[in-house]
């Protein structure tokens, strides 16, 4: 009869010495100290969860509950001077001694319950103790538990009136009281199955698995609950970032108490959002395994390997950081804040480098900058959606900024083909670029309903795509020049381009378009699908379509000033307007390659500027400098030939 007598008063304070003077045995299975600071973490949150039934209003309700109050407060503050040494030891102890003193002088409830979850939280971090499942609770294992062994006493529906219930002193609890689920965790039921209640009914089960025990935890942890309060939880963490700030990983959700989240979040927000995830753990566990979470996790693990000359799993674990926790909420951070994702980023750039020259120092330095950063990170993310005009400015930028690179390309190519009187050659750019906004469709679609685009396909995406494209644009920009300087157009453009273009340049001037605007459109679809988190639907839709109008405007004004344009100046404008777009493509495929990891980081003193492909690492500054003095050296050749001719 699992959990038969728990919670009932007159056998708490058995209960809780039994737990916490347990024997040799019970001592090496929890792993020693951790045992211990279990035990103290147990005494606390019992204090945390009972002593508003001791004390009503700075008055005794309950003499005998009181004194437990008294006692189990005592014996914690007795048993922290047994735990070994911590930074946060003292401040420990200064909660500790602060809880003992509130229930000396009768304070509130609220009072007392919030300076015992603050010592737990420090308790936790100081002592890290298995206090979360290692893996996802399977619900309808713990369905299966509890109809077992506990729907005799407890009830099937957990109200306390199983079939043995009557024959049963003192009685079981009532799982489905509101009052008890607000302020129990899932880990003090976890505890509870794993040792029993000396004196009643409720043996320990330790003989289950712990996966089962924490399984059976989690169903009677969420039996106060019903489907309306889950579904309405659901929404909370699909659409409420402060949800996943609080419940970032299974501990969180294992120790945090429906009272205390409501310390965050509205009282029947917490009431919901722990009936969703207590019933659908799985969901935080998704989570822990990207963003901040999964970014801090990766990044110790990178340290400690390096620490222990580890360097090749040092440098991939170092990769995985960034590319499969930060970078998935990149577009989320770059509409809210851009400031700190570009220290975010370069403080990674050079936490790479570190780990790639193998200075565990200076990695460790950088390390600690990060945790700081990260640290801010979570305060932005964490606040409640931005601002209508936020996501408004961020949808009208990003669309300009990314549409404005593949506008010039496409707009470009248009113009050259009406100067050259090819409008059958037209078909082929205008396929290539239709083409990829049916691909940025389908990318949204697939990004959205289908799979997760990763952090290294969106990095190798970007930075092939833009490298390629820089290849082809050189070509193209040294061709203009060299004819520009040759002179005599219109007999070139009649008599060769056009039979050229016929036999050999279509192909190219599909895929040119086609590259050129697919991965402007694919950053794009990414960034929208993170601003669309935010719920602001009126306010993404409106900063489209205005970015939009712009960009319509843009290429008309661009269209209609070439068509007037002489053409020995169309095409030397032209060509070194495309010599400049591939020096900035360069940049910004070599740093999209270093993200994912192709190409090693090695930073130096230089400023960041996105919009010209400029960043501050020795690659992408050589890259941009290789293409500039091709383009260089060859329009100067060519301006040679062209004045020996002449």
């Amino acid at each position: 009869m699992i959990l038969a007598g728990f919670g009932v008063k007159a056998v708490r304070v058995l209960a809780c010495l039994m737990m916490v003077f347990a024997g040799a045995s019970a001592y090496a299975q929890s792993g020693g100290q951790g045992a211990d600071a279990r035990q103290l973490w147990q005494l606390l949150d019992y204090v945390a969860v009972d002593y508003s039934g001791a004390v009503q209003g700075g008055e005794v309700i309950s003499e005998g509950e009181y004194s437990e109050m008294l006692e189990f407060t005592q014996t914690a503050a007795a048993r922290l001077q047994a735990l070994p040494p911590t930074e946060s030891k003292d401040e420990i102890a200064s909660l500790v001694q602060n809880l003992g003193q509130a229930v000396r002088d009768k304070a509130d409830a609220a009072q007392v319950a919030e300076i015992a979850h603050q010592a737990n939280a420090l308790l936790l971090k100081a002592y890290p103790m298995p206090v979360a499942p290692d893996h996802v609770p399977d619900l309808q294992v713990g369905a299966r538990l509890y109809a077992t062994h506990c729907a005799s006493c407890h009830g099937v529906g957990g109200a306390g009136d199983g079939v043995a219930a009557a024959g049963l002193d003192p009685a079981p609890i009532a799982f489905t009281d509101a009052d008890r689920a607000a302020s129990r965790s899932v880990l003090a039921l976890y505890q509870v199955i794993s040792q029993g209640v000396e004196g009643t009914s409720m043996a320990s089960f330790a003989a289950l698995s712990d996966d089962e025990r924490w399984a059976l935890a989690f169903f009677a942890g969420g039996m106060a609950y019903d489907d309306a309060m889950r579904e309405r939880g659901r929404d909370i963490w699909n659409n409420d970032p402060k949800a996943k700030a609080l419940y970032q990983d299974l501990a969180a959700v294992a120790t945090t108490s429906q009272a205390e989240a409501a310390r965050t979040l509205d009282a029947d927000a917490a009431r919901d959002l722990t009936a969703f995830l207590r019933a659908e753990p799985a969901v935080v566990a998704a989570a822990e395994q990207s963003g901040v979470s999964l970014a801090r996790q990766r990044l110790a693990e990178s340290l400690a390997a390096l620490r222990a000359g580890e360097h090749a799993a040092a440098s991939s674990l170092a990769l995985s950081a960034y590319l499969d926790g930060f970078e998935l909420i990149e577009p989320m951070l770059r509409a809210r804040n851009a400031s700190l994702l570009t220290e975010v980023e370069d403080a990674m750039l050079a936490y790479r480098s570190a780990v790639g020259s193998r200075d565990a120092a200076a990695a460790g330095q950088v390390a600690g900058r990060l945790d700081g950063l990260f640290a801010r990170v979570d305060d932005e993310m964490g606040q409640s959606q931005a601002a209508p005009l936020t996501t408004f400015l961020g949808a009208l930028t990003i669309l300009l900024r990314e549409g404005l690179e593949a506008l010039l390309i496409v707009i470009g190519i248009i113009a050259f083909l009406k100067k050259a009187e090819r409008p059958d050659a037209l078909k082929a750019v205008h396929a290539g670029w239709v083409l990829a906004l049916v691909a940025g469709a389908l990318t949204w679609v697939a990004a959205t309903y289908l799979v997760t685009i990763s952090g290294a396909s969106r990095e190798l995406t970007e930075g092939l795509g833009s490298l390629l494209a820089a290849v082809v644009l050189l070509g193209v920009g040294l061709w203009m020049h060299q004819k520009s300087a040759a002179g005599r157009w219109q007999e070139y453009l009649h008599r060769k381009v056009s039979g050229a273009m016929s036999r050999r340049s279509a192909w190219g001037l599909f895929a040119l378009a086609f590259i050129a605007v697919y991965r402007e459109v694919f950053e794009t679809v990414l960034f929208y699908s993170a601003l669309a988190t935010d719920g602001n639907g009126g306010a993404l839709l409106a900063g489209f379509a205005v970015a939009v109008a712009l960009l319509a405007i843009v290429a008309w004004i661009l269209l209609r000033t070439s068509a007037r344009m002489p053409i020995g100046k169309f095409f030397s404008l032209t060509s070194i307007l495309v010599a400049l777009l591939a020096i900035v493509l360069a940049g910004k495929g070599v740093s999209a390659l270093q993200e994912a990891g192709w190409i090693d980081v090695l930073p130096v003193a230089a400023p960041r500027i996105e919009i010209l492909g400029v960043y501050p690492t020795l690659q992408t500054l050589a890259a941009q400098a290789i293409v500039l003095a091709i383009i260089v050296v060859c329009f100067a050749l060519q301006r040679r030939k062209g004045a020996g001719r002449a």
